[in-house]
């Protein structure tokens, strides 16, 4: 998830030194937020914190006890959920609960949060202030793996429905909580939710995940930015494999399997795809952010169908702007031989792309084939789990005018609601057939070093964000189930 923050706040402090794309800027949404604890909140997520939720390659059997405390945990802090709601097992430690509405009509709404956590890396312990899996307040924060990634989303939503619940909200729509238990791993999850939902015959209006946050310092201005991820990048791996003659390497060909394979990653990396500004949100980030930018940079963030080529330039001058721009191409893994002086018959390498709305993986895959057509002896083949990129969310109408809205009156006063694309996933992709708009945000007021946690050292949450992101859940839930609500 950080890698897509990154990433896009690297493209506005290029774009802020270089047909119109101004579009309409969403209002704040009417709301008294609700009052929720955050003391009681922090403490809720601390104890959440210390079930090792772990999703990982040889942890499951380590980890499934925990897993099925976890869940126990949450039925018993909120018992209304429980009670009320119908759950249904996704298998896997997943759930789904179904808050019926009293209007079939009506496009249900999907709120997605995942139990699971990644490990700490072994040996990098000492690292952190407080243990990983101790969930310590101190210092105004609560410390621990999964604090924003991510517990603290998924305790601040439960406390919203609870408190909706106590309240004796009726919604005219359904609405569906997903607790996925293995988005670090692929999301299996989440794609069995969303089967549960498609049975159903109903498409929902929008589905809500992790992504966005309020970014207090964005480079254009130095002032917070609801940054709200409309997109995100689809996943796809190859395997390139180069064969050749094998035998003593005292009479080795003109060229080896391991030389070809280095050839074919040479001419994949040198024929890059497509990179520009169109095809995804990145037009409309600009121009969401383009009243905060003073002078030409200001002028040229408006007006990026006239100085789109520029922009693009600067993109491009960056390595995580650029990945905004296009899909990407990384090797990553290079096998072949087993001894020195034995010619291997086949070498193998695996390389990984994170797919541009533009692109689809059967595009992707042609591309690469034609980039390595004149190689003999080299193929390409998908490796794994692959997976387009979903539609990028609507940046206008009731939709946006929710989600954006919401976040507007949970952000400090000025701060604009801003489109944006994750070059990482989410389990909301899983969602692309049985949802119109997918959503990733929370109202969390990050700085760049916070989010550089996610995954790593020192990962944590500040207590007063609970109580502000358990208020902006109530908020968007209440103003989507209400009978008058759009759409």
């Amino acid at each position: 998830m950080k890698q897509g923050l990154i990433a896009c706040m690297a493209s506005l402090a290029l774009a802020a030194c270089s047909g119109n794309t101004a579009t309409e800027a969403p209002q704040a949404l009417d709301v008294t937020p609700a009052a929720f604890d955050a003391g009681e909140l922090a403490q809720t997520l601390a104890e959440a914190i210390r079930f090792r939720t772990i999703s990982a390659p040889g942890f499951e059997d380590e980890t499934a006890a925990d897993f099925a405390a976890f869940r126990e945990f949450l039925a018993e802090r909120f018992p209304l959920v429980h009670a009320r709601l119908e759950r249904a097992e996704l298998g896997g430690h997943s759930v789904i609960f179904t808050w019926r509405g009293n209007d079939a009509e009506r496009a249900p709404v999907i709120f997605l949060a995942h139990q699971d956590v990644v490990p700490v890396e072994p040996g990098t312990e000492e690292r952190w202030a407080y243990p990983a899996f101790d969930g310590v307040i101190a210092d105004g924060q609560v410390w621990g793996r999964g604090t924003m990634d991510m517990k603290g989303h998924l305790i601040t939503l439960l406390s919203a429905v609870e408190r909706h619940l106590a309240e004796g909200t009726e919604p005219a729509r359904t609405v569906y909580i997903v607790l996925g238990a293995d988005e670090e791993v692929g999301g299996a999850g989440a794609r069995a939710a969303a089967t549960y939902i498609a049975q159903t015959g109903q498409r929902a209006w929008f589905t809500l995940d992790e992504g966005g946050f309020t970014i207090m310092e964005n480079p254009v201005s130095g002032t917070p930015a609801a940054m709200i991820a409309v997109a995100e990048k689809g996943y796809m791996t190859v395997e390139i494999t180069a064969r050749a003659r094998g035998g003593h390497s005292s009479t080795p060909p003109e060229h080896t399997s391991v030389g070809l394979l280095a050839r074919a990653l040479v001419q994949i990396e040198d024929a890059p795809f497509d990179h520009g500004l169109d095809g995804g949100p990145t037009r409309a980030m600009i121009a969401a952010l383009a009243p905060q930018a003073s002078g030409m940079a200001g002028f040229a963030m408006s007006h990026s169908g006239l100085f789109g080529p520029l922009l693009t330039q600067r993109f491009m001058a960056d390595d995580a702007s650029r990945a905004l721009l296009g899909t990407t191409i990384a090797p990553t893994i290079v096998q072949g031989g087993i001894k020195d002086n034995v010619l291997p018959q086949e070498s193998r390498a695996l390389v990984n792309l994170r797919l541009h709305p533009r692109d689809t993986t059967d595009s992707a895959l042609a591309h690469l084939r034609a980039s390595v057509a004149d190689l003999d002896g080299v193929t390409i083949e998908p490796w794994g789990a692959i997976n387009n990129a979903p539609p990028v969310a609507a940046t206008e109408g009731p939709a946006w005018d929710l989600i954006a809205g919401a976040a507007l009156a949970f952000a400090p006063e000025g701060a604009p609601a801003v489109p944006m694309m994750l070059t990482a996933t989410t389990d909301a992709r899983a969602f692309a057939d049985v949802s119109e708009n997918l959503y990733r945000y929370a109202p969390v007021r990050a700085g760049m070093d916070d989010v550089a946690r996610i995954h790593g050292d020192d990962e944590r949450i500040a207590v007063e964000d609970l109580a502000r992101m358990a208020a902006y859940f109530h908020a968007v839930i209440g103003a989507a189930v209400r009978a008058d609500a759009d759409q």
